[in-house]
């Protein structure tokens, strides 16, 4: 038979490997070479295949299996390596090794991810994202299993198949996909009161982030740090990223979906790539043991915050991602988190959520990753050499030698030892217990509104009104009157103007509200903790709002510069350069792809053109300067596209920049009706131009003239 090896003399560089043909065969998994790859075996060259053709039936058996069950939630991420590092010791209130000693390096694998939808969903579903990290310790692997809200929907876990189920698509149409905004949701939500301080975070901006980048991180449950002396404190995880909290508006999350529906992981992706890695600062509320009583909410309760004001979130270290992975599949895919995995001088709370969630994850890994034997898929391996006595089972990879596998024994030399507490053996926290064994709820978990008002008295303007706004358009989505009816008036609790608004909005009334809860002791109903003569609560807490957020930065920003023909060189270079300088990313939108011919003889390769990008893929626009330029992009091909360019991103309050001699453009579009009262919207005829655009982008957007930019009127020569 003829060989089937073209070019096997050649050395190639592919995707950054240097492959030698002579040494890198193709082989069959068991390290067989393989002669031809490309043709199943046959009798004949048009006669039947052959069923001993073991090539093909490997390959195949292979790919039919390749696939593994999607995650039943949080199916749909991404991930990326990185490292953790120590900027003040905690050494004072944990035995934890990698949080011990300041500047003390650790590495990293976080992975984000939306909650509801499948693996082929889109990134901008209004949803929870979660924000799970494994810390490669020197004791063990670390899991701190975290999402981007600090509390959740439920308190209890015999719960969460219940919301998962309500959330998921509804089961005898499979609709829809990756959204809460139906009948069995809000059927489950109007039912649980619990859920309401969940639901104001949910229907804000904070479930619509702009990028995994501008997300916090929040470990939801209290947790215990112990130190070495068996001194206790609660404490609550936080990460703060470094370039603030940010969100998109909603309608440009719809658009986005439809543009680039990898928008969160593309933009991930490509800044690390680049060099602009996404940090946080790691912060902790500690609370020391004898306070756990001291507050009107209870530190196990999950579905409450421990606000700011009352204990600060002290930084303690910084998350940096630095390095992409190599294969999706092989890493982010197979991660496995457990919030069972801890570390000495790190403990569980009695929280019945996360108890809960100390079974459920073990059980999950099992059935995804076919097996007990999860830990020695690479991604998972602990950096320590792990040695018990446990054998056997699916996937084994590990070779263990000798007759042993049980202690104690004598054969092995009664290896494996015990490692003794001081040798770093984990030794859970000593902590008496005793009780009657009831299914109940506590007492203590029972005021399900105080904080869901502090949260929506928290907000500014603008985000009250998207909040007003995503409540309106999700109970919209629901057909059944009786399940809106029941949802504003759980929200007249929280907020009777915010009711009556979604109540008008979407044809609901407001109802006196009924809760068997058989959980509860019988004297305890919640609707008795918001009577109509108690005062009303308009607590707030500043850490609760983005307005309040870091914006003083335009790192990783990305900024699209409409050009065309004859545009002026030296303007859109400096720009360019200034932009760049603090770390902005400058995308070139040409008319088309081809090259665009600038007024100095230079040209530019376009990243995109008018037709196959948006605005929402951009956090700002700058129309580049040049008279010609703008003919070109004003003539009856470009105008349409162009002008929707500028009006969308007006639309969405995002900082836009006209050259000189773009004036054209300027006039024909919306923008010219408001610029006088816009900080955002920047024009030749400002002084300092380059810095007031920059200065728009570093804020993010002008959200509160979101109302004059959605005006009715129209300048008439617009499309």
């Amino acid at each position: 038979m003829k060989d089937h090896q073209p070019g096997n003399e050649k050395l190639e560089q592919l995707d950054g490997y240097k492959v030698s043909n002579e040494e890198k065969k193709m082989t069959t998994n068991q390290g067989l070479k393989v002669n031809n790859d490309q043709d199943i075996l046959k009798v004949g060259e048009r006669g039947p295949s052959l069923l001993e053709d073991f090539i093909f039936r490997e390959k195949m058996t292979h790919f039919d299996h390749e696939r593994i069950p999607e995650r039943v939630v949080h199916a749909r991420g991404t991930g990326a390596h990185g490292v953790f590092r120590v900027t003040k010791s905690l050494k004072n209130y944990t035995r934890a090794k990698f949080l011990a000693e300041e500047g003390k390096e650790t590495p990293v694998f976080v992975r984000f991810s939306t909650v509801a939808g499948n693996r082929g969903s889109t990134d901008l579903a209004r949803d929870v994202r979660g924000f799970a990290v494994k810390f490669y310790t020197e004791e063990g692997n670390y899991d701190l299993v975290a999402n981007n809200i600090p509390v959740f929907f439920i308190q209890d876990p015999m719960k969460f198949p219940d919301l998962a189920h309500a959330v998921k698509p509804e089961p005898h149409n499979e609709i829809p996909q990756a959204q809460s905004a139906h009948d069995t949701f809000w059927d489950f939500i109007s039912l649980m009161p619990e859920s309401m301080h969940m639901i104001m975070w949910i229907m804000s901006d904070r479930a619509i982030p702009r990028s995994y980048r501008m997300i916090e991180g929040f470990g939801v449950h209290s947790f215990k740090l112990v130190n070495d002396e068996g001194k206790v404190h609660f404490v609550k995880f936080h990460f703060k990223p470094k370039l603030g909290v940010h969100s998109v508006a909603w309608d440009e999350a719809q658009r986005i979906s439809g543009v680039d529906p990898d928008f969160h992981r593309r933009d991930l992706w490509e800044s690390i790539d680049s060099g602009l890695f996404p940090e946080w600062d790691f912060g902790v509320q500690l609370i020391p043991e004898e306070d756990e009583h001291k507050y009107d909410f209870d530190l196990l309760d999950p579905t409450k915050l421990v606000p700011e004001e009352l204990v600060p979130v002290e930084i303690v270290g910084t998350l940096t991602l630095n390095r992409n992975t190599d294969n999706f599949f092989a890493e982010t895919e197979q991660i496995a988190f457990h919030p069972a995995h801890i570390v000495p001088g790190i403990d569980f709370t009695n929280d019945p959520l996360l108890q809960g969630r100390l079974f459920s994850y073990t059980d999950t890994q099992l059935i995804r990753l076919g097996g007990p034997n999860f830990h020695e898929i690479p991604i998972n391996r602990s950096v320590n050499t792990v040695h018990n006595n446990q054998r056997e089972g699916y996937n084994r990879q590990q070779i263990d030698k000798g007759r042993v596998s049980y202690s104690p024994n004598s054969i092995g030399g009664g290896c494996p030892f015990q490692a003794m507490m001081k040798e770093g053996g984990f030794v859970s926290q000593e902590e008496r217990v005793s009780g009657t064994k009831v299914r109940q709820r506590s007492k203590s978990f029972v005021d399900h509104y105080s904080q869901a008002k502090m949260f929506y008295n928290s907000q500014s303007g603008p985000e009250k009104r998207h909040l007003q706004n995503a409540l309106i358009f999700e109970l919209s989505k629901v057909t059944i009157t009786d399940i809106r009816d029941r949802v504003v008036s759980q929200l007249a609790f929280v907020n009777k103007e915010l009711a009556q608004i979604v109540a008008e909005n979407v044809g609901a009334k407001i109802t006196e509200l009924e809760f068997p809860n058989q959980s509860l002791p019988a004297d305890c109903n919640p609707l008795e903790l918001q009577s109509e003569e108690r005062e009303p609560d308009t607590h707030s807490s500043e850490a609760l709002s983005m307005m309040n957020t870091i914006k003083d930065s335009i790192k990783g920003r990305k900024i699209g510069f409409i050009t065309a023909d004859g545009a002026d060189a030296a303007a859109l270079n400096a720009l360019k350069t200034k932009l760049e300088a603090g770390n902005a990313v400058v995308e070139i939108i040409g008319t088309s792809m081809a090259p665009v011919q600038l007024n100095d003889g230079s040209s530019l390769t376009p990243k995109h053109s008018l037709n196959s990008i948006a605005s929402v893929a951009f956090d700002a626009l700058h129309i580049s300067a040049g008279e010609n330029s703008a003919q070109v992009l004003l003539k009856p091909f470009n105008k349409h596209p162009a002008l929707n360019f500028i009006n969308e991103a007006y639309k969405h309050c995002k900082a836009i920049s006209f050259g000189e001699g773009t004036e054209p453009l300027y006039m024909n579009s919306n923008v010219a009706m408001k610029k006088h009262t816009d900080p955002a919207i920047i024009t030749a005829e400002d002084s300092d131009a380059a810095d007031k655009f920059i200065k728009a982008i570093a804020s993010h957007r002008v959200w509160d003239l979101e109302l004059d930019r959605n005006a009715p009127e129209m300048n008439a020569d617009n499309p």
